[in-house]
């Protein structure tokens, strides 16, 4: 077996989208500012994302902080920062592939939208990938084949009323833990960490896109 391509993940979490670039075949080393004991990838470091320097990889993937793009930033009680035109220059400057993730309302540009709907997953979970290389065909939503969706978002708490949001959004709360981990496709994070999770299913896709531009480049 050859060496893997390595690929940095920042703002990494625990490790949704690491799993899915691990299935597409990364070697894929995580950075994040807040611990992460449940991270998945291969190795992880305790940094700044934005002043994070590994040299000698093959991709990147960059998920900065959503809230401040979220539908429900009007709730927050303190400013969020808004990380994502920073962290484009900085990777325009590399000679790598490179991928920035973030919600529906993000400023990306000319981003790929991505959907559970698309992977046979029990949440719809829109989420887009902004690419230095845009793909040439994108999977379509298939909504009609999934009736009742399951949302994942807060923290497992009840939910009572309607709750109309951009995004797939929707009242269906999981029963439990396990089934909130069944409908994400992810089987090790914490009901909190879930809530904020990419599903694997997603970055597996991106990761074969990558992989793609990669030998086009070499």
């Amino acid at each position: 077996m050859g060496v893997k391509p390595r690929l940095l993940d920042l703002f990494c979490g625990a490790g949704g989208a690491a799993k899915g670039y691990q299935r597409a075949g990364f070697y894929v080393v995580g950075v994040d500012i807040k611990p992460q004991p449940r991270y998945c990838g291969d190795e992880f470091y305790e940094r700044d994302a934005m002043q994070f320097v590994l040299a000698e990889v093959d991709a990147i993937h960059a998920s900065p902080p959503c809230q401040a793009y979220s539908a429900l930033r009007g709730l927050a009680a303190r400013r969020r920062p808004m990380l994502i035109d920073a962290m484009r220059e900085r990777l325009l400057a590399l000679r790598v592939p490179w991928v920035i993730e973030n919600v529906v309302g993000a400023p990306l540009i000319n981003p790929v939208t991505l959907c559970g709907s698309m992977f046979g997953l029990g949440v719809r979970r829109h989420r887009l990938f902004e690419m230095s290389r845009a793909p040439a065909m994108t999977p379509q939503c298939q909504h009609d084949l999934q009736p009742e969706p399951v949302d994942v978002t807060g923290n497992g708490g009840p939910f009572v009323g309607i709750r109309k949001a951009p995004g797939g959004g929707v009242s269906r709360k999981p029963r439990n833990l396990a089934h909130a981990r069944e409908v994400m496709g992810i089987d090790w994070m914490t009901r909190r960490e879930l809530s904020e999770a990419i599903p694997p299913a997603y970055t597996e896709w991106i990761g074969w896109q990558l992989l793609t531009a990669l030998l086009i480049a070499a």
